[in-house]
């Protein structure tokens, strides 16, 4: 890679994380892919991202998917399992019903096998019972029905029901990783390229009033977050682009905001794309694109409860004397995975700037 190369010159690999429906902003970043005429070697998907993913590698270009997302309503989705939360009460295995959304899948997919897809696909899902991840449509797992695979994917875990599939259940990858990056290392790509949709730092209120699928889906979003957090902050080559389309203020279930999730995702995706020079260089290692950040401390709000401390990397934070926050590097370069310890600061003391 230079300065002069264009994605569509680069092999890579696409990675499509989950976030519920906004998800639907990988619609728009695919968009983006056609435009510049860059092709993945792989699309890698989690949740909705498997279900984008596969609907585009099935030969769907995104003005297709742009006119089924604009179509998708909750109903074609989302049903209450009433009779089985009535008769098995606590052994009911899911808040909503399995036909609807099988039913959407089988609909694009058919018993179509990964053999048959236009574009290799790989489907990230978790073994429920032995909590191994598996990712069908990789060597030796090709041979199944895609709409099988891509429902366990999307199958949240208490929101729809494990899935069988060979005599295993499967559930959504999300349980153990969202945005399922670490595939896209055994291929050794130039570059692999994720979309990011389930960040979670923007502040929700009055959530504990709304009951209990809406606390469960606030309490998986934090736990997506900080998992993905975990893995990106050491990650090395291949040099990823990790681009998150500004969805955060959006629910996991919310279907009032298809146009502007697919929008956003579009926006986000032709910043960060567009200008090839702002891909990573030759030899480059970790997470891209960077910025340079001057991060300060307002001691009149510092309570010196040290949060900001636990969460950001040794060298950057440290108590003073006065037990207050102190930096100790003011200028930072931050990629989109860093500085995620200013959000942990409970009085919003940590104030960074570009």
């Amino acid at each position: 890679m230079n300065a002069t190369t264009s994605l569509s010159d680069i092999k890579f690999t696409l990675v499509l994380g989950g976030g519920g429906l906004k998800g639907l902003a990988h619609v728009g970043a695919l968009t983006v892919l056609e435009e510049l005429n860059a092709h993945p070697l792989e699309v890698v998907g989690s949740s909705i991202g498997s279900l984008v993913g596969a609907c585009w590698c099935a030969g769907n270009d995104a003005a297709d998917l742009r006119q089924l997302a604009l179509q998708l309503t909750k109903r074609d989705l989302f049903r209450v399992a009433h009779r089985d939360m009535a008769l098995r009460r606590m052994l009911s295995p899911a808040l909503y019903r399995q036909e609807p959304l099988m039913r959407l899948i089988t609909g694009l997919f058919g018993d179509m096998t990964f053999d048959d897809l236009e574009r290799p696909l790989i489907v990230n899902t978790v073994d429920l019972n032995t909590g191994q991840q598996v990712f069908w449509g990789s060597n030796g797992l090709t041979h199944v029905r895609v709409a099988d695979a891509v429902y366990a994917s999307c199958a949240l875990p208490g929101y729809l029901p494990p899935i069988e599939i060979e005599g295993r259940y499967y559930v959504d990858g999300a349980a153990v990783q969202n945005l399922p990056v670490g595939f896209a290392r055994l291929h050794r790509r130039d570059l692999v390229l994720a979309i990011d949709v389930g960040a979670s730092t923007v502040l929700r209120s009055e959530v504990h009033r709304q009951g209990f699928a809406a606390v469960y889906a606030r309490s998986i979003e934090i736990a997506i977050d900080t998992m993905r957090s975990h893995t990106l902050s050491t990650w090395t080559t291949p040099p990823l682009v990790l681009l998150r389309p500004t969805v955060e203020h959006i629910g996991l279930f919310s279907f009032r905001h298809n146009k502007e999730l697919i929008e956003e995702g579009y926006r986000c995706a032709q910043e960060g794309l567009q200008d090839a020079s702002q891909l990573p260089p030759p030899g480059a290692s970790g997470v891209y694109p960077r910025r340079r950040v001057r991060v300060r401390v307002d001691r009149d709000r510092c309570i010196g409860c040290g949060a900001c401390i636990v969460h950001a990397p040794p060298g950057t934070l440290a108590l003073d004397a006065q037990g207050k926050a102190q930096v100790l590097q003011e200028e930072q370069i931050w990629s989109p995975v860093d500085g995620m310890y200013v959000h942990q600061c409970p009085t919003a003391a940590i104030i960074a700037r570009s």
